[in-house]
């Protein structure tokens, strides 16, 4: 799960940086409006409302232009009602006043990201190397058999054919089945381990050393 930090205070994006990074999000920092602008595809922004180059409203405005799945959550000093109101009517997703607990603002992330997951379209049917499942009748099959899956057992195997051959964190996973990070970790190596059974084979789904599972394609 990938944050962009836009934030010109380089102490606070250092600690915020920092804080994410152990939460498990791979975490980009820019200074400017122009480093934003810039910046790799992400799945959330941090947005600092006043920027050196330029207004933060209108960054969101931008940003929002560009993608309309995006996740952006303004963390301002701006705490007034029309400052607030005008940053959810640009685009932002909610909206953060320092200072702010790392609690809550872990909270909004998971809440942002749970709604965009939800308003993002959904193939119907996802095939990775034998393995296809029908997202809408909640079925496995693996080189043609059915394969019976709990509803979590499903959801952590939704989650890593999404993205096929890729590095899923833990966290990402735990996200995607049980709608927050905060569960233990352990709960997604008891599902993991129980899915490689019921898929016959335990190749299918690897381990990636101090990442997360990554479903084999082809």
């Amino acid at each position: 799960m990938r944050i962009l930090l836009v934030e010109d205070d380089r102490r606070v994006a250092a600690a915020l940086s920092a804080a994410l990074t152990r939460r498990g999000y791979e975490v980009e920092h820019a200074a400017t409006v122009a480093a934003a602008l810039s910046a790799a595809p992400c799945d959330l922004v941090l947005l600092d409302l006043t920027l050196p180059d330029g207004d933060g409203t209108d960054l969101c405005r931008e940003l929002r232009r560009r993608s309309s799945q995006l996740g952006i959550i303004a963390v301002t000093a701006r705490g007034e009602e029309r400052d607030r109101v005008l940053g959810l009517r640009l685009g932002a997703d909610d909206y953060v006043v320092k200072p702010f607990s790392m609690v809550e603002l872990q909270a909004r992330i998971e809440a942002v990201l749970r709604r965009a997951a939800h308003a993002a379209p959904e193939r119907n049917l996802i095939e990775v190397g034998p393995v296809r499942i029908d997202v809408a009748a909640r079925t496995v099959r693996v080189d043609g058999r059915e394969v019976a899956l709990t509803r979590k057992e499903f959801d952590v195997l939704l989650s890593l054919a999404r993205q096929p051959g890729v590095a899923v964190p833990r966290d990402r996973i735990l996200l995607d089945a049980w709608g927050t990070t905060w569960a233990d970790r352990h709960t997604v190596e008891v599902h993991v381990g129980s899915l490689r059974g019921k898929l016959g084979d335990p190749r299918l789904v690897e381990t990636v050393r101090g990442v997360g599972y990554r479903l084999r394609g082809e």
